[in-house]
C-alpha cells in the first residue's frame, strides 16, 4: 500500500472478529490471506455487509478506523449508496458535498470501476 496504516492496523490483522467477516464478504480467500489486508475485510462489510455485521465492525474497528478505511479506499472498493451513506454517516462530508469515488489513472485515461 502506498499510505502509511493506522496503528491500529496490526490489532486488525489478528482479530478474530474480522477473520469471521472475511470468511462471509471474501470467500474466494483464506482468512489468513484476507487479514493480511484488513482494511478490504472492512471495506467489503462497509459496502455490502448486513446490519448487524456492520454494527458489529463498528465495535470491533471504532469510527475512527472506519473513517480511514474509505479516506484510503481504492478504485471499486465502494459502490454508490454505500459511498453516500458512509461519508453522511461518518461526517466526512455535508449534503450534497459527497467527494467523487475513487478511480484509476490509466495514462491519460481516468476509469471509474462502478456504476453511475
Amino acid at each position: 500500500m502506498k499510505w502509511k496504516r493506522p496503528p491500529e492496523f496490526e490489532v486488525w490483522k489478528t482479530s478474530a472478529e474480522l477473520a469471521r467477516l472475511s470468511e462471509l464478504y471474501l470467500w474466494w480467500k483464506t482468512p489468513d490471506e484476507a487479514l493480511e489486508y484488513p482494511e478490504q475485510i472492512i471495506a467489503q462489510v462497509m459496502n455490502m455487509g448486513d446490519w448487524r455485521d456492520v454494527c458489529r465492525l463498528m465495535e470491533v474497528i471504532g469510527k475512527d478506523g472506519l473513517r480511514w478505511v474509505i479516506r484510503h479506499a481504492e478504485a471499486g472498493m465502494f459502490d454508490a449508496p454505500s459511498w453516500h451513506f458512509w461519508h453522511y454517516r461518518l461526517g466526512l462530508a455535508e449534503i450534497d458535498c459527497v467527494p467523487p469515488l475513487p478511480t484509476r489513472n490509466f495514462g491519460n485515461a481516468r476509469i471509474a470501476l462502478h456504476a453511475e
